[in-house]
């Protein structure tokens, strides 16, 4: 992709983060605490995509149960 698409693509991602902040904080203290809880997270997931990023989950997830290393 051109440096045009890009610079266009983070600036979607910014107003999309700045638009949802609000509903979004929520949102991830919720995903972090199924998590925590072992629960499925497929649901909660599927509601936290409507308002956070794919980072923001990233991170959260993260939060709650550290960074999954494969064993080879």
């Amino acid at each position: 992709s051109s440096d045009e698409e890009k610079r266009h693509q983070l600036a979607n991602l910014c107003a999309f983060v700045e638009h949802n902040k609000p509903r979004a904080d929520a949102a991830l203290r919720q995903l972090e605490d199924v998590a925590r809880r072992g629960a499925n997270t497929f649901e909660i997931l599927m509601e936290t995509v409507k308002v956070c990023s794919l980072g923001e989950i990233t991170q959260a997830l993260f939060n709650a149960g550290g960074q999954y290393r494969r064993t080879m």
